[in-house]
């Protein structure tokens, strides 16, 4: 769940301004917390309000009310246009989306999650109440269920076979990183995310080899470090280097979750 903070912040610089080196800063005076954050936030704040293994549908209802909370709090932070539309109008009902914003926001879960199958179960829940469509709902089932066998042990090969059934990942990113554009759908973004972690030997190398190829910076960024920083952890200085970019009610939602679930 941090990481994908983290890596949404550092990307959020790029996304619009796409970088092809692992060379650069990784803050900026343009950095932010974008929709990725934000909504993530949202995300771990619906699974503290309910018991979803006791009420599955309770839970949908409650993240709904959540999304549209934060959305009218946090209006300018960058989200697309068919959900920002769903937020503005207090829609409560999927749109069919298979936009990666279900994989991105999908973290917590996979903290929260006490086995596979719960990661697996409650991602396409998340996942259900916007981007119902296959595509949408497999990103995110395909990313909790990374984050889970990364943050429970698991090595990088078994993490590949996971990924590998969902997706084809028999390409390298120096292969993609010439022609790979701006895309924001899951079936596009989620498996260049997963082969950036498993291609990294650290959570800040996942980072910048995520944002390094171009594209949707920190929508892929956001999804490889919650992979990321489930497998390697992540240091003092970059858990603290995020929380300025919090305001007082986020970093709440987040240290309790932390409290409850992750520390």
């Amino acid at each position: 769940m941090l990481g994908a903070i983290f890596g949404d912040i550092v990307g959020s610089s790029y996304e619009f301004n796409n970088v092809k080196t692992t060379d650069f800063p990784l803050f900026t005076v343009d950095s932010f917390a974008t929709d990725d954050s934000v909504m993530t936030l949202a995300l771990a704040e619906a699974l503290m309000k309910s018991d979803i293994r006791a009420d599955i549908d309770n839970f949908k209802r409650i993240f709904v009310a959540c999304m549209h909370d934060y959305g009218d709090r946090y209006p300018t932070a960058g989200y697309g246009g068919n959900f920002a539309a769903w937020l503005t109008y207090h829609d409560t009902e999927p749109y069919g989306s298979y936009g990666n914003g279900s994989a991105m926001r999908v973290s917590p879960v996979a903290w929260y999650a006490e086995s596979l199958e719960e990661a697996i179960r409650f991602a396409a829940a998340s996942s259900e109440v916007t981007h119902d469509h296959p595509e949408g709902i497999k990103g995110a089932v395909c990313t909790s269920g990374a984050v889970y066998l990364a943050r429970t042990g698991a090595n990088k090969e078994t993490i590949r076979r996971f990924v590998e059934g969902y997706y084809d990942i028999a390409f390298t990113l120096d292969e993609i990183r010439p022609s790979y554009t701006f895309k924001e759908i899951c079936q596009d973004t989620v498996p260049q995310a997963m082969v950036a972690f498993l291609e990294s030997e650290s959570f800040e190398d996942c980072i910048r080899l995520a944002i390094s190829i171009g594209g949707d910076s920190d929508n892929i960024a956001a999804m490889a470090g919650a992979v990321a920083e489930a497998y390697y952890g992540m240091s003092e200085e970059e858990t603290e280097a995020i929380r300025r970019y919090l305001d007082e009610d986020q970093l709440h939602v987040l240290d309790c979750f932390r409290e409850s679930f992750i520390d």
